[in-house]
């Protein structure tokens, strides 16, 4: 299992070069690294704080990962995901999918970042340049997009 919580930040070229080092059987690599924005919806952005229960996180997004790598072609594959307090530019998390073949390696991709979205257990806190906070529901275009995977398997099935 690739997948780490951590609070540190993460070098996703010094990661990509770590999975990838030696091997001569992938023929695709993405990466996905997904960044704090510095404003919602037009309101300036101070930080946004992730918390985390430790262990249980660790297995979701090892469940996530197995589902991925059960579904797609995959090589190998990297999930890492920060906590605690991040601000605007700062990296939350990086996806790196290794395949014999592209297609395999962006659709990894993509279904990580979907089921992470929706499925990861992190709460999530935005706090905003005029002091106001607020913890984050989540998002509807979140759980569409994880509902478009789940109707991929219902129709393969």
């Amino acid at each position: 299992m690739t997948v780490r919580v951590q609070q540190e930040p993460f070098d996703a070229t010094a990661e990509t070069e770590a999975l990838t080092r030696g091997r001569t059987d992938i023929g695709g690599v993405v990466t996905f690294t997904g960044l704090v924005r510095g404003d919602v919806d037009g309101r300036p952005l101070v930080s946004l704080t992730l918390e985390h229960y430790p262990g249980m996180t660790e297995a979701e997004l090892g469940r996530i990962e197995a589902e991925a790598r059960g579904r797609f072609d995959l090589v190998d594959c990297l999930v890492v995901h920060r906590s605690g307090e991040l601000t605007p530019g700062e990296g939350i998390v990086l996806v790196v999918t290794l395949s014999r073949h592209r297609q395999a390696a962006f659709e990894a991709a993509q279904f990580l970042m979907d089921f992470l979205k929706t499925r990861a257990p992190f709460w999530k806190k935005e706090t905003f340049a005029d002091g106001d906070g607020h913890w984050v529901d989540a998002r509807d275009g979140d759980s569409h997009a994880e509902a478009r995977w789940r109707g991929a398997l219902a129709t393969q099935k």
